[in-house]
């Protein structure tokens, strides 16, 4: 059966999905919102042989495997056993290093096969998918070479193996080790197999230095480290951009429909990537994203942004349903873009200032904020204070449901609330006078119309009477002290309403797909924080553990959990939950000092 227990590879260019069995089950190319060339994750039970969209390396009667990452880096080893004993090492990665004074991050995916003990014999499945599985796959080789011309893009497999036996799929003795580049259609200029051992020591050798300057928490030091890795592979270099998800249309709960693609770029979800990858040092990263945000609101000539764009910067996010796949076990439907780019969150305002404004305050920023980067945010401040009390589909993207959400509200005032510190910063007194009076008058407006005193707490709309696990944000967000009663209601509110046994639901009520049914990962993070932020702190440390239990084998988690059986689900590995650790991981943690 099909699950999320999977391992993730990539580079920042492309990224792939690894099973227990060392099966390539999802990738796409020649970037993250590319063509889905194995797509088997989509294609619900398939029968081994007839497999479709995948990468299998297949030993002949396996009875185990053992997997994990290469310590601190993203390149994965799966070893399998077969019943007479013979075993074999697989090593998947996507290189990154340094190379000619920048960093090389090609379309490829590496794999090494070597023999560990016995006699293995091992059967090599290549089956890559054309527009998902509508257009047929052409397939030509040369004596080192297969090449896979599909519509849109032609990848080469060069191997120092038996081509023929990768062609028709025929079990072969691994008495030497095996070697498979797939990436563009270009001839491999050197020995393939001393190619792909330097390119796996150096990808070793970048992640080993990158992750040596994390500023990682005294404790859950792994957990963390694996995080923050994630993110880094959800991160587009070229652009600057960083995705949701890697994968597409991974149901929230077992047959919801709530199935979206995820490989887009959302204002809200990185804004928060970039906040936690600062805490821990990984500035170029957030340098990048900042590049990238600043292109957006240059483009936008009146201050409107949409909420979520493609990877390249453009917003045409045309949802279609996908009737030739499936979907994940079989639960369709599979959908390809997100009409979310049609909808108004008035909350990007808030969340695209309030990444920008590191660049005010960073000094390790290579190009400090100075007021020209000012006044293009003030072009945001005026949008967010035009439109903090009108409706909108709110930071959970509801289809057929308007409100004035009261996170969206709070994030156009953080939007002001930054520009009079921003402004302060920078010596220009009237406008820190104009974006404070702003920020104050909104304050006062917002504070009277989400608190509903009979129920003592904010709510999730203004003058509503439902709760949203946002409302957790306020103190974070600094909109209310942790130390305010009106934030101790609020917590206590929403544990009554919106906690399921350890987890926490993002909302209670029915929505256009119905009531939901599984917890949003991130929520329970969120629920951590301000139970530590309220001083309870030993309910906090005891939550986080739990949430920890509940990653995948390889410290992963997915975009929700069913309260009732831990079972992982939605869109896979998500930012928004790998955050949530690194968040509370870095507030819950103890101090170095002392320890040692």
């Amino acid at each position: 059966m099909n699950s999320l227990d999977l391992g993730l590879i990539g580079n920042s260019t492309i990224a792939a999905l690894i099973d227990a069995d060392a099966t390539i089950v999802w990738a796409c190319v020649p970037r993250f919102d590319g063509e889905p060339v194995f797509d088997a994750l989509l294609r619900g039970e398939q029968v081994a042989g007839e497999a479709r969209g995948r990468y299998a390396i297949e030993l002949i009667d396996c009875v185990r495997s053992e997997q994990e990452y290469v310590k601190n880096t993203a390149v994965l080893v799966t070893r399998l056993y077969s019943a007479d004993g013979s075993g074999i090492e697989i090593v998947d990665f996507a290189p990154r290093f340094k190379q000619f004074g920048r960093t090389f991050r090609p379309v490829m995916l590496v794999r090494q096969v070597r023999p560990l003990e016995g006699t293995p014999r091992v059967r090599v499945r290549i089956r890559p998918q054309a527009a998902h599985g509508a257009s047929p796959v052409t397939v030509t080789h040369g004596s080192n070479h297969i090449r896979y011309v599909l519509p849109d893009i032609v990848l080469r497999v060069t191997t120092n193996g038996s081509v023929s036996a990768i062609l028709d799929e025929l079990p072969q003795v691994l008495d030497e080790p095996l070697t498979l580049l797939l990436g563009p259609d270009e001839t491999c200029p050197d020995n393939v197999s001393t190619l792909a051992q330097r390119f796996y020591d150096e990808t070793c050798d970048y992640w080993h230095e990158w992750v040596r300057y994390l500023g990682i928490p005294f404790e859950w030091q792994n957990e963390v480290i694996r995080a923050a890795i994630t993110l880094k592979l959800n991160a587009y270099d070229d652009t600057g951009a960083i995705i949701a998800a890697v994968t597409s249309s991974i149901p929230e709960a077992p047959d919801s429909g709530r199935n979206w693609d995820y490989r887009h770029c959302w204002l809200r979800d990185a804004w928060f990537v970039v906040a936690a990858l600062n805490r821990l040092g990984a500035t170029l990263t957030m340098e990048r994203y900042l590049g990238w945000i600043i292109n957006r609101i240059a483009d936008s000539s009146d201050g409107h942004l949409g909420p979520v764009y493609r990877i390249n910067g453009t917003t045409e996010l045309d949802e279609h349903v996908v009737e030739s796949l499936p979907g994940y076990r079989g639960m369709g439907p599979v959908r390809m873009g997100n009409a979310a780019w049609t909808q108004v969150q008035n909350d990007v305002y808030g969340a695209a200032v309030l990444a920008a404004a590191h660049v005010f305050y960073d000094e390790r920023m290579r190009r400090p904020g100075d007021a020209s980067l000012f006044a293009r945010l003030e072009i945001l401040g005026h949008r967010a204070h035009e439109k903090y009390a009108t409706p909108d589909a709110g930071l959970w993207e509801y289809r057929g449901i308007a409100k004035v959400h009261t996170f969206s509200a709070v994030m156009c005032w953080a939007a002001c609330d930054r520009l009079a510190r921003i402004a302060a910063r920078l010596g220009l007194a009237a406008r820190h006078d104009h974006w404070r009076e702003a920020a104050d008058a909104m304050h006062a407006d917002i504070a009277a119309r989400a608190w509903n005193a009979e129920m003592n707490c904010f709510v999730e709309s203004f003058g509503g009477r439902d709760l949203d696990a946002s409302l957790l944000l306020l103190a974070q967000l600094g909109f209310v002290s942790a130390e305010d009663p009106r934030f101790h209601g609020t917590v206590a509110a929403v544990e009554r309403h919106l906690k399921r046994g350890d987890f926490l639901l993002r909302y209670a009520t029915a929505d256009d797909f119905g009531l939901p049914e599984t917890a949003f990962t991130v929520c329970t993070f969120w629920y951590v924080d301000a139970l530590h932020a309220i001083g309870r702190e030993d309910e906090a440390r005891a939550l986080f553990e739990d949430l920890l239990r509940h990653r995948n084998r390889h410290g992963l988690l997915s975009e929700d959990i069913d309260p009732r059986t831990g079972e992982l689900w939605g869109n896979f590995p998500q930012t928004y939950s790998m955050v949530g650790l690194i968040n509370s991981a870095l507030r819950l943690s103890k101090p170095w000092e002392g320890e040692f």
